[in-house]
């Protein structure tokens, strides 16, 4: 799809997760620059969902299903908005470690996108 974007967003989620990771360990919860951090990866992840839009709206298709790829997509623009949300909720180091957890997720996510979109090859 647009190999620098998957790796940059695989990347910050990856950072993410070691600093929230980090926190955790500190016994803190999340604090207003985690999310500054959560709101980096979500605009890569959301720039990442609208490119690959564009890409099938061109005619450009996945080497595995459509439909597979859009819902990876979807997943992988949501997932730390989501964990940042359950992290509000759980004020303790516990909202830290939900979301690191996700960061490492949306890692996870990001090659499965690669997989699906390049079929297992580059």
């Amino acid at each position: 799809m647009f190999d620098a974007l998957t790796w940059a967003v695989s990347l910050t989620a990856l950072a993410l997760a070691a600093w929230c990771g980090h926190a955790a360990y500190l016994d803190q919860p999340t604090k207003d620059w985690h999310f500054i951090g959560m709101a980096v990866v979500t605009v890569l992840a959301l720039a990442q969902l609208v490119i690959g839009i564009v890409r099938l709206a061109q005619g450009d298709k996945p080497d595995d299903s459509t439909t597979v790829f859009v819902a990876y997509l979807i997943g992988s623009a949501c997932a730390i908005p989501a964990v940042g949300f359950m992290s509000l909720s759980e004020r303790t180091r516990w909202g830290s470690v939900t979301v690191a957890a996700g960061a490492v997720v949306l890692a996870v996510l990001e090659v499965r996108l690669w997989d699906v979109w390049e079929g297992g090859h580059a």
